[in-house]
């Protein structure tokens, strides 16, 4: 176990060695300062976990060094110590940041569970901001080409700002990573993120889900119940595959973007809500209006700024930094060392095709890393747990060979779905619902069809 560092700061001597005594004594590692001026730079120089610092000392006094120390880190823990300690003293300590007062004498109860207390905050904290970073690793945009950059510059410039954003593009480029970065960088970032799949809830549901309900509202309403909307307040909500939202919901959407507020079905009380939208979808929405799927009206209240987000195959140069990063967040998630890969593997995965784009991508680094025999993922792997995919869908290319219609049909159907279940990574239920398909259907096609993965046998010992 690491041994915690703790510096005293006091101009008495006897304070600093009765209390060295009692911390040395139990096993902590401690570090001494007769002055503010010596206990910053000691400070800088250890890195303690938590600092004693005396309220009144000749030079700097303990609430000017408790300012540069929390200017140094502002995580540190600090206790001040005063023999003469009054509401005003600790009023302004705790304004600065310290973590508690003590009086003295010191009272060694007293101190060893405010110790114990404080390393619990210092662990949780520590805890916290670890869970951040990987919560923010999870969700980083990868990439240095002009494609990423350029999308990383458009998410910057419209962050800041309380502008609607519609987020398009293929599925699995990363629609979502791109709403949470412009959350992540907006002046709500510390208040909710709403997430809504549009096309996973069904139809009869999602006014519920997006404006809420009363207890009685409908079969099922046990209880009142907040709406997305509503969880969101003074936050994002972010609408994904919006293009899937049925044209009543559609209305509602519009007239509360418009006025700021919602009310809950079954209810007759207006909510005021502050809430900015993100929106995204795979879908042609103009295309979508053309053929009255979609309103004008609300296609253009949420397409203030658009953002499309590249493609992998418009940006295979990030295909290598990508692989890595995955490989270190599997790692992470596994509390295991990150698995090396050869180049040649790499050269492999730069050179397939990803209809999925990056959440294939990831899935297939998910996969190595838990089936490849050896520490370092070789080319070997690639060809047997990937494959080339340099074939075309089965039938594609022999469709005009066909001698009936119906024989063209099923054909043509067997190529189109091997296609769209290789995009998605052979998810059925993925596939499923980008077809808009009941998955049972798409089950019983597979089956029909007799589609299995490509995947290259085992090499023979």
């Amino acid at each position: 176990m690491t041994t915690r560092r703790i510096l005293v700061v006091d101009d008495e001597p006897g304070i600093r060695q009765a209390l060295g005594q009692l911390l040395e004594y139990e096993g902590y590692e401690v570090h001494t300062a007769a002055g503010g001026a010596d206990g910053i730079t000691l400070f800088e120089k250890v890195r303690p976990q938590l600092v004693f610092l005396d309220v009144k000392m000749a030079g700097l006094d303990g609430l000017e060094v408790l300012k540069r120390l929390r200017l140094l880190d502002g995580h540190a823990l600090v206790v001040m110590i005063s023999g003469h300690a009054t509401i005003q003293t600790a009023v302004e300590a705790t304004q600065l940041g310290a973590y508690d007062i003590l009086e003295k004498p010191l009272d060694t109860d007293r101190v060893l569970v405010l110790l114990r207390n404080a390393f619990e905050t210092r662990a949780l904290t520590e805890e916290n901001e670890r869970l951040r970073q990987t919560i923010e690793s999870r969700y980083e945009i990868v990439g240095k080409t002009y494609a990423i950059r350029a999308l990383l510059d458009r998410i910057d410039k419209v962050a800041a700002t309380p502008a609607r954003v519609l987020i398009t593009g293929e599925n699995g480029t990363g629609k979502e990573l791109v709403a949470r970065a412009i959350h992540r960088g907006s002046p709500r970032a510390k208040k909710p993120f709403v997430e809504v799949n549009c096309a996973a809830i069904p139809s009869e549901l999602i006014e519920s889900e997006l404006f809420g309900h009363m207890k009685g509202s409908f079969t099922g309403a046990i209880s009142d119940r907040a709406g997305k909307f509503e969880q969101a307040d003074h936050g994002t909500l972010f609408l994904d595959e919006i293009g899937d939202m049925s044209l009543a919901a559609q209305a509602k959407v519009l007239r509360v973007l418009q006025d700021g507020v919602v009310t809950r079905i079954g209810g007759n009380k207006p909510i005021q809500v502050d809430v900015r939208v993100l929106a995204a979808t795979n879908k042609a929405l103009e295309a979508e209006i053309a053929s009255g799927r979609f309103r004008e009206d609300l296609f253009y209240c949420l397409n203030v700024v658009p953002i499309t987000v590249p493609p992998l195959r418009e940006r295979r140069e990030d295909i290598e930094q990508l692989v890595i990063h995955f490989l270190r967040q599997f790692a992470a998630r596994d509390g295991l060392p990150a698995r090396a890969i050869s180049d040649e593997a790499l050269g492999r995965l730069t050179e397939l095709d990803w209809p999925g784009n990056v959440r294939e991508l990831r899935n297939t680094i998910e996969r190595l890393v838990i089936l490849a025999n050896a520490p370092t993922i070789a080319a070997a792997d690639i060809d047997r747990l990937v494959g080339t995919r340099s074939e075309e869908p089965a039938g594609l290319g022999n469709l005009v060979d066909c001698t009936t219609f119906e024989e063209f049909k099923q054909a043509a159907e067997r190529a189109f779905l091997v296609a769209k279940l290789r995009a998605f990574d052979w998810n059925v239920s993925e596939t499923a619902r980008a077809l808009d398909m009941p998955r049972s259907n798409l089950y019983k096609k597979i089956e029909r069809y007799g589609l299995t993965r490509e995947i290259a046998p085992e090499p023979s010992s």
